[in-house]
């Protein structure tokens, strides 16, 4: 892949997440370790409901947990 080409899928808004809501990547990640054994949209929601996140940010910071689980 070209050194140029843009950033695709999730981590794509991570700098979005780091300035809207102050907080590292890592951050959030360490939040959704504590709620590992939820299914997907449960963690989606755990950050919505109890961290104020948007959906698109909180799908993109699930989806991009849950694949680095393996």
């Amino acid at each position: 892949m070209p050194l140029d080409s843009p950033v695709k899928g999730p981590t794509s808004y991570f700098p979005s997440i780091e300035k809207t809501y102050g907080q590292p990547v890592q951050h959030w990640l360490g939040l959704l370790e504590s709620v590992k054994d939820l299914k997907h949209m449960e963690q989606v929601a755990f950050l919505k409901s109890e961290h104020q996140l948007g959906h698109g940010h909180a799908n993109a910071l699930v989806a991009y947990f849950r694949a680095e689980q393996g």
